[in-house]
């Protein structure tokens, strides 16, 4: 997916009539499809992202869209695992069709999905269908060569703050709450898989094939690693801010003839888990001047309260916690 330079592009020196590409930006397009300037057209901004931003363009009557990574992102992103993914699961039909990764800058340019929508995480019949392709891509038990580790990164992202205290005067006890499930999540935890990692509602995209068929893919594999695939389940429903009853909607969807009471808990405990990393992560984002409002408040909340619900979900089973 990576491409030879194309000598003879240049970006011009007035780059206003590019709107909102920067002369680098020309220069990575005029690279990967060979185009001159003047062949990039319709540039527009499409919604920004919580970790890049994307660009709408033509070239030569072909829609693309180009993702320049955003603020903090290298600190974040390992861009080469991120690259060796792609490379993994293109042409499964899992995710969009990628014409250029940059395993160093995070570049990447990829084809537009002509009439795409997201998925609606209040329509039962989308999120169904989300959870039969969640299900589907687990089952093919891929294999990467690098593991996400949730308990690794809550840490990370804290060291993050250089310093600084969390906004949450009780952080200290939530975590301490949150890193006490660890033995309980590694002693049910299911055969690591690759798994999505970032499998919001946002990056599952709905459109209709050349047969006039209903199709989906993921999109946004930055994170995507070898993990237990049910945390797929939980990093949904905590993006799409779901209650308790909504969340066990979900994962019924997801196993079809019902899901073992200690995996619902186990669930339950990758809602805390993923809350509280998605959290720190929105903490060092507001260091660097980036706001998510409700969505970050709601992360902490499902640390604190999750970890309550696994105890007394345990307990209400005749266990406990270590």
């Amino acid at each position: 997916m990576n491409t030879q330079a194309h000598d003879n592009f240049r970006a011009p020196a007035d780059t206003a009539r590019f709107g909102l590409l920067t002369p680098h930006d020309l220069e990575v397009i005029g690279t990967v499809l060979r185009a001159d300037p003047e062949e990039v057209t319709g540039v527009s901004a499409l919604k920004k992202g919580m970790t890049n931003r994307s660009f709408l363009f033509s070239c030569r009557g072909e829609k693309y869209i180009m993702r320049v990574p955003g603020e903090g992102t290298g600190r974040l992103i390992d861009r080469r695992s991120e690259a060796a993914v792609y490379r993994l699961i293109q042409g499964r039909g899992l995710c969009e069709d990628v014409l250029y990764i940059d395993p160093d800058s995070g570049y990447k340019i990829s084809r537009f999905i002509e009439g795409a929508r997201t998925c609606d995480p209040m329509n039962g019949r989308e999120t169904a269908a989300c959870m039969d392709k969640l299900r589907s891509f687990h089952g093919l038990g891929l294999r990467a060569d690098h593991e996400f580790d949730l308990f690794g990164h809550i840490d990370f992202y804290e060291s993050l703050w250089d310093g600084r205290p969390s906004a949450y005067p009780d952080y200290r006890e939530t975590k301490e709450r949150v890193f006490r499930l660890k033995p309980f999540l590694d002693a049910h935890a299911g055969k690591k898989v690759l798994t999505h990692i970032d499998a919001v509602p946002d990056n599952f995209l709905f459109f209709q094939n050349g047969q006039g068929q209903e199709e989906i893919r993921l999109i946004d594999w930055e994170y995507a690693a070898m993990q237990d695939p049910h945390v797929d389940i939980a990093m949904f429903c905590i993006y799409a801010m779901y209650g308790r009853e909504q969340a066990d909607k979900l994962i019924d969807q997801y196993f079809i003839g019902g899901c073992p009471p200690l995996t619902r808990i186990k669930i339950y405990g990758y809602i805390a888990v993923c809350g509280l990393l998605w959290s720190n992560w929105c903490e060092y984002k507001r260091s660097l001047g980036v706001e998510f409002g409700a969505y970050s408040l709601a992360q902490y909340r499902y640390a604190r309260d999750y970890c309550e619900i696994v105890r007394r979900e345990l307990e209400r089973l005749g266990e406990a916690l270590p």
